[in-house]
């Protein structure tokens, strides 16, 4: 049985306390990161608060292994005085979607085999889908991340408004995104481009210009470039 106490209330926390409940191995409580007073022990702390906060409330605790769970912050911004890790999961967590940790990917790092283990053992509970990354591994990581789901995403909200503006359900793009998604599988992103920016279809990217906003005319300039540097 191995005890874990979680730190925080966000989404990574809520989505984190409800795989642990589910499992037998696991006994798991938490806390919010504002009330840091008698902390409860545990074999393994996880933090899952945001960035900016990950020093100031480690430092508070003084259980045995304190863990966060961030992609952009190195394990040593932990301030605990005990063993330190991190229990980062490459996944997008929003509050009403329930995730399938079986596919996400969990990137490990301690400051011994030891407890690197441990924590091995931990997310092979959820996933088998367990890597060792150390500190600067996971930040280029978490860009590469930002880039395939943040900014990804912020162009779905950019098609939506485009969708919105001419009377056209966004929903008729679904099949598309989803083929883009699968077709990454089998291709290379580079191998998978498509489009008039590859094609350099002069006529149609000047007709799509027309059609956008001053904003969207600067992303859709931009990433147009960027294709076609690429190639």
């Amino acid at each position: 049985m191995i005890s874990v106490l979680i730190v925080g209330k966000g989404n990574v926390a809520n989505h984190l306390l409800k795989a642990f409940r589910w499992l037998k191995d696991i006994s798991v409580l938490q806390i919010h990161s504002r009330n840091l007073i008698n902390i409860p022990s545990a074999d393994i702390t996880i933090i899952a608060v945001s960035d900016d906060a990950i020093g100031e409330v480690s430092s508070h605790i003084t259980n045995p292994f304190v863990v966060h769970t961030s992609g952009s912050v190195s394990m040593e911004a932990l301030q605990n005085k005990t063993r330190k890790g991190v229990f980062y999961m490459l996944q997008t967590f929003s509050k009403e979607k329930p995730v399938n940790f079986q596919e996400v990917p969990f990137c490990l790092e301690a400051t011994n085999n030891d407890d690197l283990n441990t924590l091995e053992r931990l997310a092979k509970l959820l996933s088998e889908k367990t890597y060792f990354i150390n500190s600067e591994q996971r930040k280029a990581l978490h860009v590469a991340a930002v880039f395939a789901n943040n900014f990804t995403n912020h162009c779905y909200q950019i098609a939506a408004k485009i969708c919105k503006t001419h009377q056209l359900p966004f929903e008729v793009l679904h099949p598309l995104i989803q083929e883009t998604a699968l077709k990454i599988k089998v291709l290379s992103p580079k191998e998978a481009q498509t489009g008039p920016g590859i094609r350099n279809d002069q006529q149609t990217i000047q007709n799509h210009l027309h059609l956008l906003d001053s904003h969207q005319q600067e992303i859709y300039t931009i990433l147009t470039k960027s294709i076609q540097d690429g190639y």
